[in-house]
């Protein structure tokens, strides 16, 4: 199955353990002149030879082939006559003689119209496709397994959960993002046939409010690759491929040349918008990382996505702007919760090193949360009492010029004496790579703003315990 097919179903579920043999297959290592192939392919493909398929929508229908072969569902033969809508003709798969078969893509379009669309590649690129695409019976995304909300004992908690209720990712939300990715990868197959997209970031790890945006890591190959030269140039032709045959789907495709690049679009179907990047793979260790640490422990949602709400009304939660990312915002939640007189939360990955390591292949990150049991704290805290002292602990405890926040350790280590770390304002070390996450913030306005915000808050709910005096609940309920 694909490693996202199952990413409804909480981290430490047992008994659903599959396999997937994609990444045991020697990764393909694109040549420059493969990607200019490609290129040269995309520009001359004949569109003429489109097929119309039958509309696919969200909701409550099971999506057609979302994860399937055109040719099979389970283990069940489909007709030659769906199999093939065109006259084409029947293969055995495995003989060494066939010809390149039109594989069918589901193509949205406008005009509540899908097409499938022939290969982009010559001969020799088209893929093997049961290897590539294997033929398993499509499974749907299923519920996340309830967890107990804590239980509010005074009027600030109440808010919190209040808020955090109205206002979660719904699995009506995660369906939507999953069925975009499923469907993109299958055009992106089109263009590296043994590619995988996964979906990343707060919309699967646990953390993601309604109006979470998606973020999508394409995976080529294993191997780490150069962002400047390889990822931009993998990324020109995806966008000039959404630019073209997805325009009715896919609207504002824009490649943004970053440090890490990107392509950003939004889905029209789903009204999402999408962050694509290329082989940046600790965002899909990073993301499992913190869907066992969100299911651990029944407080550890409801507070990061009040904590989240609170940065963003204030201004602070965007590293785009020289302020804090939500990713280093749920480490320094984590971090907090760890350095407790009682902890709350354990180090993940001082008690399960192997389940956590790098070393785990990437299409098996998704198994390797699945026997972590909830995390049993003797911490009775209330969700107002952490929150009034998380912010109390980053406005008057934590030393920021000579501490660096670290979820792996389970505390505050000192900075290392190095670049990366040096004259930096504030230091998150990231679990897998350990860069830091807050570099954003290299801006001392910027920082004193974060500082003051803390303090001010701190103060203002010490006195008055209620949620109101530092994040209004209606603008923030209606933001959802």
């Amino acid at each position: 199955m694909f490693p996202n097919s199952i990413l409804g179903r909480p981290p430490f579920t047992p008994n659903h353990q599959q396999h997937n043999n994609f990444f045991a297959l020697s990764p393909t290592l694109y040549s420059h002149q493969q990607l200019i192939d490609a290129q040269y392919n995309f520009q001359n493909v004949d569109l003429s030879r489109a097929v119309t398929l039958q509309p696919l929508t969200y909701g409550t229908v099971s999506p057609i082939q979302t994860s399937t072969s055109p040719l099979f569902r389970g283990r069940k033969r489909i007709s030659d006559e769906k199999a093939f809508p065109l006259d084409g003709k029947r293969q055995r798969f495995h003989s060494p003689h066939q010809e390149p078969t039109i594989i069918n893509q589901i193509v949205p379009l406008s005009g509540d119209r899908r097409y499938s669309m022939p290969p982009l590649f010559h001969t020799h690129y088209v893929p093997d496709i049961v290897r590539c695409v294997p033929p398993l019976r499509e499974i749907p995304l299923l519920e996340p397994r309830e967890i107990t909300l804590p239980e509010a004992k005074d009027k600030l908690s109440q808010q919190i959960l209040e808020l955090f209720q109205t206002c979660q990712q719904q699995t009506s939300d995660l369906k939507k993002k999953e069925l975009c990715r499923a469907q993109l990868q299958r055009e992106i197959q089109l263009l590296f046939p043994q590619s995988r997209l996964f979906l990343v970031g707060s919309s699967l790890n646990g953390f993601g409010a309604r109006s979470s945006d998606g973020d999508l890591c394409l995976v080529v190959k294993e191997e780490p690759v150069n962002q400047k030269t390889e990822a931009r140039h993998i990324l020109t032709l995806v966008h000039k491929h959404f630019c073209t045959r997805l325009s009715g789907y896919i609207e504002r495709p824009q490649l943004i040349r970053a440090k890490v690049p990107i392509v950003k679009f939004r889905d029209k179907v789903s009204c999402v918008e999408f962050d694509l990047n290329v082989n940046n793979t600790v965002g899909i260790r990073n993301t499992f990382l913190l869907r066992t640490y969100a299911y651990l422990e029944n407080r550890v949602r409801p507070l990061v996505l009040v904590i989240k709400k609170w940065a963003s009304h204030h201004d602070i939660n965007d590293a785009s702007r020289g302020t804090l990312s939500s990713y280093s915002l749920v480490l320094m939640v984590l971090h907090y919760l760890q350095t407790l007189p009682e902890p709350i939360l354990p180090s993940l990955q001082k008690i399960y090193p192997e389940s956590f390591s790098t070393s785990v292949q990437l299409h098996l990150v998704h198994h390797t949360p699945c026997s972590v049991p909830p995390y049993l704290s003797k911490n009775e805290s209330s969700l107002g009492d952490l929150l009034l002292g998380f912010l109390k602990y980053y406005a008057t405890e934590f030393d920021w010029n000579t501490q660096m926040i670290s979820v792996r350790e389970a505390k505050a280590i000192p900075r290392p004496d190095d670049i990366e770390w040096r004259n930096k304002y504030i230091c998150v070390e990231e679990p897998f790579d350990g860069t830091n996450t807050a570099r954003a913030v290299h801006e001392k306005q910027k920082f004193d703003l974060i500082k003051d915000q803390f303090l001010k808050s701190w103060h203002r709910l010490k006195n008055k315990r209620d949620l109101n005096s530092v994040l209004p609940l209606r603008a923030a309920t209606l933001k959802r």
